[in-house]
């Protein structure tokens, strides 16, 4: 039951974060990978060796035909935030209409990277938005296997730029709360080659994907300023305090900084697993390494995601 060594697969955001990690392995691996894309235009580093086709939900039929032929699909589409019509709603409707199309186009398996300790009683509808999914292909008929990530970080992530940029730029960094709160980076990498070892199981699976060190989010912002050389002074307000001070600063940086859901899935402690490390890349050695290019120049959420190249 495992994809054949010349399979094709097909793989949404290829020019994406995650998405363009699963393609470059599933590549190496020899198989033909088609991407499904809202981005068409965006840099292309696969040039033919991967065919284009639009995620284009507005088209049920068209969406079947850019399945069918596909052992496999990796799912990596999601929205982070409610922005214009990109909203949790309009991701959960179009997700499933995913699986419906890859159903009847005969897929044989969808890999779903959804997110950590997702609940369908959760308040956060990030995080029961996902459950609601993961329930959904479930019951879909099709096999699966479903991909739980804590916080991905790598040289295209945003949350741990973004904080090397403001202790590059600022002398002072707003804490949420105590900071005491804790969160388990997981490296791109380890996603990716977790999802396609998946792809190659016979059985159904849900599992974590959780890097092997954990850190309070003081830990971490005190890590990162030391190695990228800045004695930012770490301050602690409260979550509203935080949140608004964030709403200003994205209107300098055009972006939604942080949510009052991330936040509160930060301090749940929603970041972290109770189960054994799967990744095997060490935050701390991955931050060594990479330092000086770590928040040069700001990476935009909206931009990259939510603004049409």
């Amino acid at each position: 039951m495992n994809t054949p060594n010349n399979g094709r697969v097909v793989v949404t955001g290829a020019f994406g974060y995650t998405g363009r990690y699963l393609a470059r392995r599933l590549l190496a691996a020899g198989k033909r990978v088609r991407t499904l894309t809202g981005h068409p235009n965006r840099p292309n580093e696969f040039g033919e060796r991967i065919e284009v086709a639009p995620l284009d939900f507005s088209d049920p039929a068209a969406l079947v035909q850019s399945l069918r032929g596909a052992d496999c699909l990796f799912n990596t589409y999601w929205v982070r935030f409610d922005y214009g019509s990109s909203t949790f709603d309009r991701a959960m409707a179009n997700t499933r209409m995913l699986f419906a199309a890859a159903k009847d186009a005969g897929v044989r398996k969808v890999v779903h990277i959804s997110i950590a300790n997702p609940s369908l009683d959760s308040a956060l509808p990030y995080f029961r938005g996902k459950a609601e999914l993961e329930q959904a292909l479930r019951q879909s008929g099709l096999h699966y296997a479903i991909l739980r990530p804590t916080v991905v970080f790598g040289a295209e992530g945003i949350l741990i730029n973004n904080i090397a940029w403001f202790l590059r730029r600022f002398p002072v960094f707003a804490i949420p709360g105590d900071g005491e709160y804790r969160l388990q980076p997981v490296f791109v990498e380890d996603v990716a080659e977790l999802a396609v070892r998946a792809s190659q199981q016979c059985a159904d699976t849900v599992r974590d994907a959780v890097g092997p060190e954990i850190f309070s989010f003081s830990e971490l912002v005190r890590l990162i300023a030391r190695h990228v050389g800045r004695r930012a002074r770490l301050i602690h307000l409260p979550p509203a305090a935080a949140l608004a001070t964030t709403g200003v600063l994205g209107l300098f940086v055009h972006d939604r900084i942080l949510t009052r859901e991330e936040i509160d899935g930060l301090m749940a402690g929603l970041l972290v697993s109770s189960r054994a490390p799967t990744g095997h890349t060490r935050f701390s050695d991955w931050l060594s390494a990479n330092a000086k290019a770590l928040g040069l120049s700001y990476a935009s959420e909206i931009g990259r995601h939510y603004v049409r190249a």
